[in-house]
């Protein structure tokens, strides 16, 4: 201060020893002014210095213009600044600081370069500025007002040159909010980029949105991008570094999101010392009004400046605005943080399951689908609320600090009812956590089985199997997860009174030892400070006892993430790959050398065992072996699924693969078929024709722009198999590996892709092939043959080594099941005969050409596949590939109907919620009994002078408190454990049974995820949250009402401004509403892909990881949670849009009645009780409403959750279950079936998939249908279950016409042995006996029939072995012959086997049809679809269809007669005829 010469005789104060009320010239010229100038330098000079190395950008011509305006108001205000200093030292004029002066003019001359660089070379306005004009501009108005005072008349120049400045200044100021770009920005970038600080601190930045959402419904396109450091791939990335570094997840957490998140802890602690200052500025207001009352009736002299009042009005107003700035930037912080969080977490979930070893992948899609919905969820709540875990403590020793020096001594006893109080909580949080983790578990085990269900429900519906589903999943939910919910909520609510009962008590022992011990009466100026200090003691107790719950959540959640992040990974070194740039033929492509694979890193031997194979580059290598002999284990191990124990698995190059289950993208086929390759259309419409796709896409709606479902559920089983085996073509690698994909096709379709694509001619000659196969139709044309049993290698070698061993496994095979000279004939054309007429198909038959000229076509073909190299990835996705499924998911707009209350009330039954709202009234009506009793009580103390008397005050007091407390625990006990339970159990229950009573076709089109996240978030909200948000509404509103009475019953006047603030508050919340509601039903729909997508992922682990494409489905899986940001992001800034606002209008509210007191004060006089009471309760009133919007905010954006619901509970249902006395006992009791004129179609928009079908089929005959892939055979069965229902025409089992029948009555009446074996995760017995029907006798009969006995027995357990979900435990041919046990189990009169024996080798095969033939099935009307014609030589019947029409239905005898026969053409293309 030695260099700041102070040249006036007041000297440095801060506060005038002369004048009321007012700084000395020095502090304000020297302190105040000089400090803001100073920062300006200092602050402005670094900005320039970094803002130089930037890059300048474009302006338009408006911008450049407002750029030169500004810098002409600056250079005018920097003239009169230097006028003003050089008239100063010119004149001498009386000034306090000189210093002052000479730094405005350093200050302005940095203003301008800062203005100038900051203009070109930063997007939005100078923040420095910003916030330097208005402060030097506050300073210069005190200080005007202390020069008026003391020398107005020597400094009349200063003064006014001062003014020219300041109003220079704010015009420059003026022009700098409008910003440097001027323009809209076109794209949807993130208006952020662009803000100003005030336009952030007030969120002005979300105004555009808000305008638009208000005209019309908000679509997706509106809503503007994320910053580049809030996208999912950075996030994910950031989260990986940081858990590469730390091993604790919380501590990787931190590392990665924990910045901005200790920012908002500082924030946060500053809000709280605001919060708590504003009862000690009231407090101060009131003592003013009350001296200033008293010393104006006795010695107005000595009354205080008016001008005290106001300012300390005016500083109530500043720091309430401050606080809500603050408050509502840490909210922002946190719920970003919290962005932040989840969608790192659902990055790094998802990059962990497409590594995640088969020890690993123990925790089924189910869990990982949790993961990611419920704990990625919770961790983003606790950063919401987690902060006040440290604010909650500092804000109840601040309160303790006030209450010390209103109260004294006494307030201590409060403290220790506090900390006894804390072990009653950390017990009921214990409890707590125990009963959440419990929950969890079983949300889990309900999630899994739903998915289950769902991937399964083809057979479900098929075999009419679910009640027994229904049965299981609600003994999940009934008998487990709500019970819980119930304890769970009974707690909750003891929790919730223990803190709302605790302030009370505290305050009930506080005054009540104050009054006992202190000589002081106990007045009203001293209990409603204290109480208005228990009340905000509240808020932290409250909010401390839901971050607990939040909290131990949350370490139940990472619990479970730590867990999944350390689950086994794929093992690196189970397969050495070496890219080799160039492949010749010949070259090896891959090796194994006595190699040792088990599927779990501790199996307690191999399942294959010293493997030794090396396959060539343009080789065919044929695998064949008995079911689970380890032939898909083989290319597990090759795609590196299996871990290695010894030897060593080497691969050169790259690998495609087609699994034997295929696995069919929820895309276009042209998706499923390019698979994020480069589109080639030259080489993808070869790859159509050998793939015998074109007929089939000529059939579909929009060829191969067709959306499929997932799992591809509208394709038959042979086209999703070719799509698969398109895929792997079309990819070129240098290794194809084939698990047995012509199973799934017809025989001659079968004929045709082995030629023209695997074959040695076909589009695959030049790589290395690796076949697995249950036939032999193809054996001679391999270059090598392995065959499998029991893991090991029995024989390995070329087709001509193997069969002239007479004791060999493939010659004995050959044998028994074809004729040696003609098995997998030798070249592609002599096997059909030359004079057979081709029908005009997929294939179209080379036999008419001479051979000379095939073999030119050939070496054509050769020629032409040597020139396509290996496809290559796309290197940016296409957006489509984020499609959503073939439906775009249901969403409804405007305001959720009323009807959607009135169901969720009727659904928690009338009644309660009735008794809910009583008890609400009853608290708030004993609690202001409470403080009526304080007001009479400190009344009667002011009268009396003394604490006497107090007895029946505090006992009345006490009462009421408790009152409150206890009918506060009861009515949360009713909404939470008597309603919510009860809606949870109608609505999951409704839903539920609407989803399994649902046609096929809602499946089809609708993704699983989305159902699931239905079935898990969904439901979570009506579980959890929605009865928590409904009870602060009510609670809320009643609160509000009081309020609004008592001030209106003490102040009438304030009733007047009642009626507009209502309305204003009630436009704002339509105003708000209209965007929130429809941001949050976005955020909700593009969550749905996320879970979509994953789930999909899971299911085609082993393709994504074949073809190595990991980092493609990251980067879509990424794209998705984007996605979801860009929704969720607006949702959550709209509410601090809709607080900051709300909460301004309260500030001024309370400003206007304390300027409007202070004028009366001055003007006529008032009574400083009734001006603190009045105060006080504004406070409150504002809060209430703030709280009452934002709670009914809350509801509404919730209760979309049960709009969804309800939305499901109406769908559309299938024909009903039962229909009493449609059906005579013992139905069918003979097994004849007539379809009479049948005709229908899959949807109402495709064309007819069977035209016109009429048969009879007599009981007892065996009828065998085949026809080319897509001809209608599948149909004409589901047609028989009446999956797909007729559009004309019926179908009559016994006589009896089967659309009049229950669904339940006729499905279960018939058998099935479907195409595709679903299992589900439980026992071998749950699964051949869901319903529980039959006897373990019978069981085991019907496993020996299907020859699973001596397997089944082999397994631990027997009958109570587990199978895994989906079955992953069993090969596809023991899953079939499950299968297969449960049609044996049935006993029906008819059953159905599509494609039965398609995935079992051929002795199984032969001993099944020995069965089929047997005495078992003598008297059963048997439908057999085959793709290998030799399983229907031997029907009564054959029924051959094309295109949906019967061509042919005659013996088999009969029609191989005649060659001109559409059957006899199919048996030859096979090598039959």
């Amino acid at each position: 201060m030695a260099h700041f010469s102070c040249r006036s005789a007041e000297g440095w104060g801060p506060v005038s020893p002369n004048r009321q009320f007012d700084l000395t010239p020095c502090f304000e010229e020297g302190a105040i002014q000089s400090t803001l100038l100073v920062s300006l330098i200092v602050l402005g000079a670094f900005r320039c210095w970094s803002l130089r190395s930037l890059e300048s950008y474009p302006r338009i011509k408006r911008s450049v213009w407002i750029l030169r305006t500004k810098l002409a108001l600056l250079s005018s205000a920097l003239i009169a600044s230097t006028v003003n200093l050089v008239f100063i030292l010119a004149t001498q004029r009386p000034i306090a600081i000189v210093q002052a002066y000479i730094l405005e003019v350093v200050a302005l001359f940095v203003s301008l370069f800062l203005t100038y660089f900051n203009h070109y070379r930063a997007r939005s306005s100078s923040s420095l500025l910003l916030l330097f004009w208005p402060a030097y501009t506050a300073s210069l108005i005190i200080w005007a007002r202390t020069i008026a005072t003391i020398a107005f008349e020597h400094l009349k120049v200063v003064f006014a040159l001062k003014c020219a400045v300041v109003v220079l200044g704010l015009a420059a100021f003026a022009l700098e909010c409008l910003g440097t770009e001027l323009i809209a920005s076109t794209s949807n970038e993130n208006p952020l980029l662009t803000a100003n600080i005030y336009s952030r601190w007030f969120f002005g930045w979300m105004d555009p949105l808000m305008q638009k959402g208000a005209k019309e419904y908000i679509t997706e396109s509106d809503l503007p991008r994320l910053l580049p450091e809030d996208e999912a791939a950075q996030l994910g990335r950031n989260l990986q570094a940081a858990l590469k570094k730390r091993k604790s997840l919380w501590l990787a957490l931190f590392t990665a999101y924990g910045g901005p998140y200790m920012f908002a802890g500082f924030l946060k602690i500053v809000q709280d010392c605001l919060a708590f200052l504003q009862p000690q500025l009231l407090r101060w207001l009131l003592a003013y009004i009350s001296i200033y009352q008293t010393s104006r009736l006795s010695d107005p002299s000595r009354a205080p400046s008016p001008l005290e009042g106001f300012a300390i009005a005016i500083l109530m107003f500043i720091a309430s605005i401050s606080q809500t700035i603050i408050l509502h930037q840490y909210f922002q912080r946190c719920f970003e943080t919290g962005m932040c969080v989840r969608a790192g977490l659902v990055t790094t979930i998802y990059q962990k399951s497409l590594v995640l070893s088969n020890d690993g992948k123990g925790s089924a899609s189910g869990d990982i689908v949790n993961l990611m919905s419920v704990d990625a969820t919770r961790l983003q709540d606790l950063c919401t609320y987690g902060l006040i875990a440290i604010s909650g403590p500092f804000q109840i020793i601040l309160a303790f600090i006030s209450l010390y020096g209103i109260l004294g001594w006494p307030a201590f006893v409060g403290v220790a009812i506090m900390i006894i109080s804390i072990p009653m909580n950390t017990v009921m949080a214990r409890w707590l956590k125990r009963m959440q983790e419990q929950q969890m578990k079983n949300r889990d085990q309900r999630t899994r089985m739903m998915s289950e269900l769902l991937a399964n429900i083809r057979s479900i519906k098929l075999y009419a199997w679910e009640n027994a589903f229904i049965r299981k999943i609600l003994a999940v939910r009934n008998d487990k997860e709500l019970r819980l919910l119930k304890k769970i909520g009974i707690v909750t609510s003891f929790n919730t009174a223990l803190w709302i009962g605790i302030p009370l008590l505290v305050a009930f022992a506080s005054f009540a030892i104050a009054s006992l011990t202190s000589d002081e009466p106990l007045t009203s100026d001293k209990i409603f400070p204290a109480i208005s200090l228990f009340m905000l003691l509240q808020f932290p107790l409250a909010m401390f006892s839901q971050v607990t719950s939040n909290i131990i959540e949350a370490m139940v959640s990472v619990k479970r993430l730590s867990a999944f992040f350390g689950a086994d990974e794929l093992q690196p070194d189970a397969r050495i790959i070496k890219e080799n740039k160039k492949l010749e033929l010949g070259d090896e492509v891959l090796t194994i050398t006595h190699a040792d694979l088990a599927w779990t890193k501790d199996a307690p031997s191999p399942i294959l065992e010293d493997i030794s194979l090396t396959v060539r580059r343009g080789e065919l290598v044929g695998v064949l072996g008995r079911v689970g002999a380890g032939k898909t284990s083989l290319l597990g191990a090759i795609i590196g699924e299996m871990t290695k124990l010894d030897g060593q698995v080497i691969l050169h190059g790259s690998v495609s693969y087609a699994p034997q289950n295929p696995w069919i993208m929820s895309a276009t086929i042209r998706d499923n078929i390019v698979f994020s390759h480069e589109y080639d259309e030259v080489f993808y419409k070869l790859v159509l024709d050998a793939c015998a796709l074109r007929p089939d896409l000529a059939l579909m709606p929009q060829g191969d722009m067709t959306e499929v479902g997932e799992k591809g559920f509208q394709l038959s089983g042979g086209q999703r198999a070719r799509i698969s085996l398109a895929r792997a073509v079309y990819a070129r690698p240098d290794l194809v590996l084939l698990d047995d994909v012509l199973a799934a096709v017809d025989s001659h379709v079968a004929r045709h892709v082995f030629d023209q694509v695997i074959g040695p001619y076909g589009l695959l000659a030049t790589k290395a092939r690796i076949l697995v196969t249950n036939s032999i139709a193809f054996v001679r044309q391999m270059d090598q043959v392995v065959y499998l049993r029991r893991g090991i290698v029995i024989e390995q070698g070329t087709y001509d080594q193997l069969v002239s061993n007479e004791e060999g496994a493939l010659y004995k095979l050959i044998k028994g099941h074809g004729n040696l000279s003609n098995s997998g004939i030798s070249t592609p054309f002599t096997a059909v005969d030359s004079s057979t007429p081709t029908s005009d198909t997929a294939v179209e038959s080379s036999a008419e050409l001479p051979v000379d000229q095939k073999l030119e076509s050939v070496t054509e073909k050769l020629q032409r596949k040597r020139s396509f190299g290996k496809a290559i990835l796309v290197s940016t996705l296409l957006t489509q590939t984020v499609s959503d499924g073939p439906t775009k998911e249901h969403i409804e707009q405007g305001r959720v109907k009323k009807d959607v209350y009135i169901q969720y009330i009727q659904a928690a039954s009338r009644a309660g919620f009735i008794f809910f709202v009583v008890l609400t009234v009853l608290i708030q009506l004993a609690s202001l009994a409470a403080n009526y009793t304080l007001r009479a009580w400190g009344e009667h103390n002011r009268e009396a002078g003394s604490n006497k008397g107090v007895g029946l005050y505090l006992l009345g007091y006490g009462v009421f408190s408790l009152l409150s407390t206890v009918l506060g625990a009861i009515s949360t006990i009713v909404i939470w454990v008597y309603c919510a339970v009860r809606s949870s159990q109608y609505l999951h229950d409704a839903m539920l049974h609407a989803v399994m009573r649902a046609p096929m076709s809602f499946f089809e089109q609708t993704p699983t995820g989305r159902i699931l996240n239905l079935f898990s978030r969904d439901i979570y909200v009506v579980d959890a949250i929605l009865a928590r948000v409904i009870q602060n509404v009510v609670r809320t509103f009643f609160v509000t009402m009081m309020i609004i009475a008592v001030i209106g019953f003490s102040f009438p006047l304030f009733l007047l401004a009642v009626p507009p603030l209502a309305w204003f508050y009630l436009r704002v919340m339509i105003y708000y509403l209209a965007t929130s509601r429809e941001l949050k039903r976005l955020d909700a729909v593009s969550r749905s892909p996320i879970f979509a997508w994953f789930s999909e992922s899971l299911n085609g682990l082993s393709t994504i990881r074949a073809f190595s494409q990991q980092s493609v489905f990251i980067e879509n899986e990424e794209r998705r949670v984007d996605r979801n940001q860009i929704c969720y992001l607006p949702s959550i800034s709209v509410n601090r849009w809709l607080a900051v606002r709300l909460e301004l209008v309260g500030a001024t509210i309370i400003f206007v009645a304390a300027v409007l007191a202070l004028s009366a004060l001055v003007t006529t006089g008032v009574d400083a009780g009734l001006v603190g009471f009045v105060l006080s309760y504004a406070l409150n009133t504002t809060g209430s409403l703030n709280w009452l919007v934002r709670s009914v905010s809350e509801v509404e954006q919730n209760i979309v959750s049960v709009e969804r619901i309800l939305h499901y509970v109406n769908l559309r249902s299938e024909a009903p279950a039962e229909i009493p006395d449609a059906i005579p006992e013992n139905w069918p009791s003979k097994g004849d079936v007539e379809y009479r004129d049948y005709t229908t179609r899959y949807r109402p928009d495709l064309d007819p998939s069977l035209k016109n079908i009429s048969i009879k089929i007599n009981h007892r005959e065996k009828i065998g249908i085949c026809g080319r892939t897509g001809s209608g055979k599948s149909t004409l069965l589901l047609s028989l279950f009446r999956i797909i229902e007729p559009t004309s025409g019926t179908i009559y089992v016994d006589g009896v016409d089967i659309t009049k029948i229950g669904l339940h009555d006729l499905r279960f009446a018939i058998s099935i042995v479907p195409q595709s074996p679903d299992l589900f995760e439980g026992t071998i017995r749950e699964n051949i006996d869901p319903t529980g029907a039959h006897q373990d006798a019978e069981i085991w009969v019907a496993l020996e029939q299907s020859h699973l006995k001596q397997y089944i027995e082999s397994l631990p357990g027997g009958l109570d072995a587990p199978v895994r979900e989906g079955g992953s435990s069993m090969s596809s041919g023991q899953r079939q012959l499950i299968c297969f046990a449960r049609a044996l189990l049935r006993k029906t009169k008819i059953l159905v086997l599509d494609e039965a024996t398609s995935a079992v080798d051929l002795d199984t095969d032969r001993a099944i049809q020995d069965i089929i033939r047997g005495p078992q099935f003598a008297e059963v009307t048997m439908l057999t679809i085959a793709h290998r014609l030799n399983t229907i030589l031997e029907s009564d019947r054959v029924l051959v269809l094309e295109a949906g029409r019967v061509v042919e239905f005659d013996s088999p005898k009969s029609l191989l007669a005649s060659q001109s026969s559409a059957f006899y053409s199919l048996a030859s293309e096979a090598g039959l005829a």
